[in-house]
């Protein structure tokens, strides 16, 4: 059977190359007689694989001396309750509510002390990146930069005034060119950009480490786990060795400048023919638009279900749109070739001919 093109919000595509390069190393790894999979993560061979995995994100990233990078478990969910307990450190921290992810994380955060929501979107159904007011005593701030349920991103880095800044980059993580150094804390979910689900990237500012709560478990301690050098426990071994490939692979197309600019092209290709169309509406404000996820309905709850059936055998799959909100959602991640997105927008335009 062909290959379709994916547009699942996560798990998500992997680049062909990767995939291709993961199959015939699958069995043995270059000449160690194994698979990843069956490599101990303290041996010299799969050490290999961690540390030039940790070199190639740096490089791909431009991430500067003075940060730990890190390779955990628990994904993004349990990096809402790691940041609080890592930073919170017995004051209060500002949270901008953009999205379903965005407000998560702050529930799970005002279990370890005092929560300002900053700015919030929420009564307005998460379709902007809302305006906000930050807290000059606030120990950190918080925002989530791609809006994946509502298909929403922030357009612009938060000034804080020296307060450090944490972000949740789970659905936008080297889909464009971010100054690293802005930042005091990055996380992100491997699963959409990067690599199978079960990694955690995690980017931490050195002066920011060794400030947990006394509760918080070891494997939740930044500080902990940076001077294990993210093995405190076993680390998912294989999926970090395919986010390596994929971190080579985006040195192949030219880095994240490049991708970033195949990126908005992209977008544009599905955003400037839901603009013109007389069936589908897109659902995020114009200005804060995603580029990996496009949110779009018909007006008809039956209509949406028909194209997402009818777009499946045509393999354009996983077109729905989360269940909070259903309609429609197109992830286009840095792995979506732009032959995806024309396929789709042609699909939309015959559809639109026959059902508007």
């Amino acid at each position: 059977m062909d290959r379709v093109f994916n547009f699942a919000p996560g798990p998500s595509m992997l680049p062909l190359p990767v995939l291709e390069q993961v199959q015939r190393e699958l069995l043995c790894y270059g000449n160690t007689g194994m698979s990843v999979m069956e490599m101990s993560h303290r041996s010299k061979m799969y050490l290999e694989i961690f540390n030039r995995t940790v070199a190639d994100l740096k490089d791909v990233m431009g991430i500067p001396e003075g940060y730990k990078v890190m390779f955990l478990q628990g994904g993004a969910t349990a990096m809402f309750a790691a940041v609080a307990m890592n930073l919170m450190d017995g004051g209060k921290a500002d949270y901008v509510d953009s999205g379903n992810f965005a407000h998560n994380a702050l529930v799970e955060a005002k279990k370890y002390g005092e929560v300002n929501v900053a700015g919030s979107s929420r009564e307005d159904g998460y379709s902007y990146i809302p305006e906000y007011t930050l807290s000059p005593d606030a120990k950190y701030v918080h925002i989530t930069t791609n809006n994946t349920i509502y298909g929403t991103r922030w357009d612009h880095i938060p000034q804080t005034n020296g307060v450090p800044l944490v972000a949740d980059m789970s659905s936008n993580i080297l889909s464009e060119v971010y100054d690293v150094s802005r930042f005091g804390v990055i996380y992100a979910g491997a699963q959409k950009n990067v690599a199978p689900a079960g990694v955690v990237i995690l980017i931490v500012r050195e002066d920011l480490l060794g400030h947990e709560l006394p509760i918080t478990p070891k494997v939740m301690s930044f500080q902990k786990m940076a001077d294990a050098d993210s093995m405190l426990n076993t680390p998912n071994c294989f999926g970090i060795y395919v986010a390596g490939l994929t971190f080579q692979w985006i040195k192949a197309q030219g880095g994240v400048a490049a991708l970033e600019k195949v990126n908005i092209e992209k977008a544009k290709l599905l955003y400037d023919f839901l603009d013109e169309s007389r069936l589908f509406r897109g659902t995020a404000r114009a200005k804060d638009r995603s580029r990996m996820n496009v949110t779009f309905v018909t007006g008809d709850a039956d209509k949406d279900a028909l194209f997402v059936k009818e777009a499946a055998a045509q393999g354009l799959v996983n077109l729905k749109g989360h269940r909070i909100v259903g309609g429609m959602r197109a992830s286009i991640y840095n792995a979506m070739p732009i032959e995806g997105v024309r396929r789709l927008v042609a699909f939309m335009k015959d559809f639109e001919v026959k059902n508007a």
